[in-house]
Formats: structure tokens, sequence, C-alpha cells
């Protein structure tokens, strides 16, 4: 009866200190998950908003790209009126070359406005994605002579050097600085939306943008 009491008692304790473990271990405050921060390289990129803002939301696109047309007639508007205008944001564009000859010369064009004059590049921006057809995108629609009919509506453009960048592909290294962060950045899609350094997984859920910003903007008053 002694052996079999002892049986039992030992039972009993080996019982409860599993109950205390698992109890323990249930109370511990598991180890936040650490994001990994990649910050994008800007140095001469286009930048919409106020340098100083804290907070740096680049959109890698495609000119070619529907769904990058999408983006920017939805999320992007705003992310400028909630954000970009109020000086919280800055916001950059790097090129995507994901649809062949027609993606570098959209590109091309983009950069070669850009260098001319830094103050119009964004309404060339919009209006080269306002002129992607809806229905058949794929085909072709970026020609010299589309990018010379939108860029003849902003008068500080010199027609024949953007037509001789182009041609004579004089903007191409700067498009080759873009094809040289969007590999290294890992970018598959278009768009892919990154704010400070972490790209998200949907660019089109607003709400989760909204939060990874407000959470950058936290973190940057508290330090």
């Amino acid at each position: 009866m002694s052996k079999f009491k002892l049986a039992v008692i030992g039972t009993v304790v080996v019982f409860a200190l599993l109950a205390i473990i698992v109890i323990i271990s249930n109370k511990q405050t598991p180890e936040e998950t650490t994001i990994e921060k990649k910050e994008v390289d800007l140095t001469g990129q286009p930048l919409l908003g106020q340098e100083s803002a804290p907070v740096t939301v680049v959109e890698f696109g495609d000119y070619k790209c529907p769904s990058c047309k999408a983006w920017g007639e939805t999320v992007y508007p705003k992310l400028v009126e909630d954000y970009i205008l109020s000086g919280d944001v800055k916001f950059s564009y790097v090129n995507v070359l994901f649809h062949g000859n027609e993606s570098i010369l959209g590109a091309m064009a983009a950069e070669s406005v850009y260098k001319q004059d830094p103050n119009v590049y964004w309404d060339f921006h919009k209006a080269l994605f306002d002129a992607q057809p809806a229905a058949n995108h794929d085909g072709l629609w970026i020609t010299m002579d589309k990018i010379l009919e939108l860029a003849d509506k902003i008068p500080s453009i010199n027609l024949e050097q953007l037509k001789q960048d182009v041609e004579q592909e004089l903007t191409m290294k700067q498009v080759n600085i873009d094809k040289d962060l969007y590999t290294k950045h890992h970018v598959s899609q278009t768009p892919t939306v990154n704010i400070n350094g972490v790209a998200m997984e949907d660019p089109f859920d607003y709400e989760a943008i909204k939060e990874a910003i407000d959470r950058e903007l936290k973190d940057d008053e508290n330090e």
C-alpha cells in the first residue's frame, strides 16, 4: 500500500509541476516580431512633398501596368490629401520595366521631363498614366508620338530635347539606376508600395497603409 501511495503522490506531483510550467509559459510575453527595414536610396529621384517629412512612401511602378494606373486613381489621391499635403509624408516613384520596350520608353521620357523641369514631372507622370487605354493596355500605345503629344501640353518642356533624350537613350543611366533599385528590393509585382523601408503586402489596402504611416509618425514623435 505504501508503494501505491508513493506512486499516486508522485503522479500528482508531476502533473502539478506540468501545470505550473504551462501557466508560467502562457504568462510570458511573446517576443515581438522584428520587421526588417530596407530603406530605398532616393538620391536623384523625383519627390513629392516636403523633403523633411518623417515618412517616405515609394511606389515601384510601370507605366504599362493597369494596376499602377488604378492605384494612382484610387489610393494615391487619398495619400496626397491625408499625408503629403500636411507635410507628414514625402512620395517618390521608381520606374519598373516589366513590360519590355514600352516600359523603357515611358521611363526614359519621364526621366527626360524630370531632368528638364522637376516641377512638372508629376504632371507628365499623371498624363502618361491617363493615356493608358482601359481596354487594350497590352497593345502598343507608349510611342514617341504619344510622348510628344503629352509633353506638348507642358510649356516648360523642350520637345526636341525630349525626343533626343529618348531616341538616343540619353536618360538610360537614370532608368538603369531604377532597375538596380527594384532588383535590390526584390520587387516582383507592380505596384509595390514601400513605407519607410517596409513593403506593404497589399498596395490597395489603404487602411493598412494608414496604419503603417501612423505607426511611423508615432515612432518619430517618440524619438
